[in-house]
């Protein structure tokens, strides 16, 4: 079952146990990617849903951060709870060591020995995060790795 699927059907969970913050959540996601199917005329793939997904979570990140610098705990908190239910449908994050060998294994393929190369290891490295793990993330593993 693809993931977009999943979510409509997660909503259509949400809607009948009266659920509001999984049902408001679900329905600003799926908002958010029906918006990008419209824009690009195309179905998205699973692959551009959980980077939709990965998407509304930084926005939400973002959002987290912001209200606690306005001191509104009760909007952080809100915001933190939609957080959640996004990223049950993502698959599970890279553990630290998982990561650091994914990059140590992308960095042989490429032979890589400077800082110079980074570019070279993440094209390679990109595709295979998956959603498991932020080009950020995986930068500061292979600038620590090549520095």
């Amino acid at each position: 079952m693809s993931l977009k699927i999943e979510l409509e059907n997660a909503l259509k969970d949400a809607m009948r146990a009266q659920d509001d913050l999984r049902k408001r959540t679900l329905r600003m996601a799926l908002a958010s990617i029906h918006l990008t199917e419209i824009e690009t005329k195309q179905d998205m793939d699973d692959p551009a849903v959980m980077a939709a997904l990965q998407k509304e979570i930084k926005t939400r990140q973002e959002s987290v951060e912001e209200a606690k610098k306005a001191n509104r705990p009760e909007m952080a908190a809100a915001t933190q709870a939609e957080i959640e239910v996004l990223q049950t449908f993502l698959p599970q994050p890279f553990s630290p060591a998982e990561l650091d060998e994914l990059v140590r294994t992308a960095i042989a393929e490429v032979g890589a020995t400077s800082a110079r190369e980074i570019g070279q290891v993440m094209k390679i490295l990109m595709p295979r995060l998956q959603g498991r793990a932020s080009g950020s993330e995986a930068n500061q593993v292979l600038r620590r790795l090549l520095g």
